[in-house]
């Protein structure tokens, strides 16, 4: 009995090492097969450069059709090490990259594309009124009895809105300089027919900032009369005794919730909108479309560093943070965002390293998940960017009134975005609707939108992990950390 024991104990054991070791060759020669697909692609590439140059110099002649070929090959390469990745974000490179070539090589065909990226859109745009009420609700009802939020919700308030104000601002004033929109020129019918319906007179302005009928607001996508509804609905909620309000809290949180897994079943459709919607645009306003594009980038990117330069830093500056031991803290969970592109999945790094500085667990548990709704420094940012290139690209001269509305309206709008990637650009996409601008824009934001969501996504970390440490201060909270920390000049010193 012994020995048949063992004899079976034996075989299933080498049974097991046998699978394992097939199944360590199957993914060893897949990873070397991806590998092949991507440099076989990057050949391509650099031959098709090669080619170009000589070209260019004189050196040979080819006819067109032979770097649209090559062109095809590179790309049909980059898919099938796309095959083996399976990642949204390499599969969103891909629909931009072959959605462009589409449009360039055959113009005529790629304008019927439109209707790909249309139901893309279209998908987005029931996501924005429920997501908007769900965590609009659940960020101020969730908190409980109003009254016992008490001193540091009050000031946590206070700080998230100036804060977030400043990157509004700062988004504003960045694109305004560099006008990366201006460079976009849609044809003259899609502006004429999208800016007669914008209004002019600050009453109607103002007067349209509160709803008369929420299901209408819905219906016209009408934001600003949502988010209005919602922190009122909010507000109202809190005041409701606790048993009364829990089962209406319970569904308010079941909706985000659901809501953001819509959002992410929606965006698996995401490469083949970018497809459409590129070939649509490049197809119908050509290949110089796409340098704005990188201007945009390098817009978002050098406004996220001012930002964090001149706002974050003096903050830290001023209420004494240990730089060095902060930004080593921090850099875990800003790294998280970034790769990640969802502030959601730093969440517990975040709380653990901020509980590590020395803060009061009271306190991280109390400004960083609160801050995840109100205070999206990086979101605000960059929704005030990707609105003024909208803009700048229909060619939209915004009042002071409009601009007033649009900064309140995303001031507003962008709290309780983070836990979800590219949830910014459907916020962008409903007051761009609500405003009746041209969506023609929006379009090349959504080609460019995965390589800015991992920096604001990251800047939305970074800015509510000092957030956290401002109300800490100012609570008094760490004052024994920061005394140890100013008595160990090593620390400081450098």
């Amino acid at each position: 009995m012994r020995g048949s024991r063992h004899e079976q104990y034996w075989y299933l054991s080498a049974r097991s090492r046998c699978i394992g070791f097939v199944r360590g060759c199957e993914r060893t020669a897949l990873g070397a097969m991806k590998l092949r697909f991507l440099i076989g692609a990057i050949a391509a590439v650099l031959v098709i450069a090669a080619l170009s140059a000589s070209t260019q110099l004189g050196w040979i002649v080819l006819a067109p059709r032979s770097f649209a070929i090559l062109r095809w090959v590179a790309i049909i390469l980059f898919a099938g090490y796309a095959v083996g990745r399976r990642s949204l974000t390499v599969w969103i490179f891909l629909g931009i990259v072959a959605g462009a070539e589409f449009g360039y090589d055959w113009p005529a065909t790629a304008i019927q594309l439109q209707v790909l990226g249309t139901i893309f859109l279209r998908l987005i745009k029931v996501i924005i009124a429920p997501l908007l009420f769900g965590t609009l609700v659940v960020g101020i009802a969730g908190q409980g009895d109003l009254k016992k939020v008490g001193r540091m919700g009050l000031k946590a308030l206070v700080y998230f809105e100036i804060v977030s104000t400043l990157a509004l601002v700062i988004g504003f004033v960045a694109i305004g300089i560099t006008r990366a929109g201006a460079g976009v020129h849609l044809p003259a019918s899609v502006n004429a027919e999208n800016l007669s319906a914008a209004p002019h007179l600050i009453g109607e302005l103002l007067t349209n900032i509160f709803p008369e009928n929420i299901a209408k607001s819905v219906a016209e996508n009408q934001i600003l009369q949502v988010v209005v509804f919602s922190v009122l609905f909010g507000i109202a909620l809190a005041m409701v005794p606790e048993p009364k309000r829990r089962p209406l809290l319970i569904v308010a949180e079941s909706l985000s919730e659901t809501m953001f897994k819509f959002t992410n079943v929606v965006m698996l459709a995401a490469p083949i909108g970018v497809f459409g919607a590129m070939a649509y645009t490049v197809g119908r306003m050509g290949m110089g479309v796409l340098l704005p594009l990188v201007k945009l980038l390098l817009t978002m990117y050098g406004a996220l560093v001012v930002f964090a330069m001149l706002v974050l830093l003096p903050i830290c500056v001023v209420i004494g943070v240990p730089l060095r031991r902060f930004l080593k803290a921090a850099v875990e969970p800003v790294t998280i965002a970034f790769a990640t592109s969802s502030s959601e999945a730093a969440l517990p790094r975040a709380m653990e390293q901020m509980e590590s500085l020395g803060v009061a667990r009271e306190t991280v548990a109390f400004v960083l998940p609160t801050g995840y709704t109100l205070n999206l420094d990086g979101s605000s940012l960059y929704q005030s960017i990707a609105l003024v290139f909208v803009a700048q690209a229909a060619g939209i001269h915004m009042s002071v009134g409009q601009t007033l509305v649009m900064l309140l309206t995303l001031l507003i709008s962008s709290k309780g975005t983070a836990g979800v990637a590219r949830a910014s650009l459907v916020i962008v996409l409903g007051v761009v609707t609500s405003l009746h601008w041209p969506i023609e824009p929006v379009f090349l934001l959504f080609g460019i939108d995965q390589l800015m969501d991992m920096g604001r996504t990251a800047i939305n970390v970074l800015g509510n992990c000092v957030a956290t440490m401002a109300i800490a201060r100012w609570e008094g909270e760490t004052t024994p950390f920061l005394h140890e920390v100013a008595a160990t000049p090593s620390c400081d010193a450098s």
